[in-house]
């Protein structure tokens, strides 16, 4: 499928190659002898000018941002990241806005860009036309949370035209051979589950992760991130003796919900406080 260039908001295509900046942040932590640390937001809360500060403060705690796109059906999500989402949708978001964000992120910060969504908006948006937007940008990979690997190839047709990483989130009760599947379609990076909730949960890392990860590096070198339900400096703690990339995303919104008088410092002194978490301590 050949999908024509496309400017957004009045920018033209990055210039050099994305899935190569994301693979620069995951080796760069790896010879820091720490995970990689992947900070996620919903694009357009608090409101859509302080998004983009918060996004410029997570890129300097962060070796990777994600961009949560909002959408009203957000059922795999938690409480902070379902209320984020509504209010960015109440301020306003237009897709636009993520590709805005992250081609600011590309040219202001070292920090790869990967985008999160619901197969819906991104469906409404026309599929090919977000796939080419988002690789123009610099966007390294994209993840659609609710999309089944057996409706997914289209999709990853139109991905793998343009240049973009498909990232799979698996469950902690994939069967080896679906695992394999999987794995095997994945192009980027791999999101296993720290916990057994939704994004956000206050459960312990389950005992799940670490025989998965091992499953997964056995069928492929793809680097493996450990997402949902990461809330606390300890849990990124923990999971991180498994995998090579961590995702925290609902506690950076919760701590900014907590704190909506002063967001900016708000999320900045979170993402401090995990990206602190993962640097090796000193003898």
């Amino acid at each position: 499928m050949n999908v024509p260039a496309a400017r957004v908001d009045g920018f033209g295509p990055v210039v050099g190659s994305s899935s190569s900046r994301l693979q620069r942040a995951l080796s760069g932590a790896r010879r820091l002898d720490r995970c990689a640390l992947i900070l996620s937001a919903v694009v357009g809360f608090p409101d859509r000018l302080t998004c983009r500060s918060v996004l410029h403060l997570l890129a300097q705690s962060a070796d990777i941002v994600q961009l949560r796109i909002p959408h009203l059906d957000m059922v795999r999500d938690g409480l902070a990241v379902r209320q984020a989402a509504r209010t960015a949708l109440q301020a306003g978001f237009r897709m636009p806005d993520v590709f805005a964000a992250a081609r600011e992120l590309g040219r202001g910060t070292r920090a790869a860009v990967l985008i999160s969504s619901h197969w819906q908006p991104v469906h409404d948006y026309g599929a090919a036309r977000f796939a080419q937007h988002a690789a123009d940008v610099g966007v390294d990979a994209v993840l659609i949370r609710d999309l089944p690997l057996d409706h997914a190839g289209p999709w990853r047709a139109i991905a793998r035209t343009t240049g973009l990483g498909t990232i799979p989130l698996l469950a902690p009760t994939t069967t080896p051979d679906r695992l394999a599947r999987i794995v095997g379609h994945a192009t980027g990076l791999i999101y296993a589950p720290a916990t057994t909730g939704l994004t956000g949960n206050a459960e312990p890392v389950g005992p799940h992760l670490p025989d998965l990860t091992s499953q997964v590096r056995a069928l492929t070198s793809l680097s493996v991130a450990a997402a949902t339900g990461l809330s606390t400096p300890d849990q990124v703690r923990t999971a991180a003796a498994w995998v090579d990339a961590v995702v925290v995303g609902s506690a950076i919104m919760r701590r900014i919900q907590a704190e909506p008088q002063t967001p900016l410092a708000a999320a900045a002194a979170a993402a401090r406080d995990f990206a602190a978490a993962l640097y090796p301590k000193a003898p």
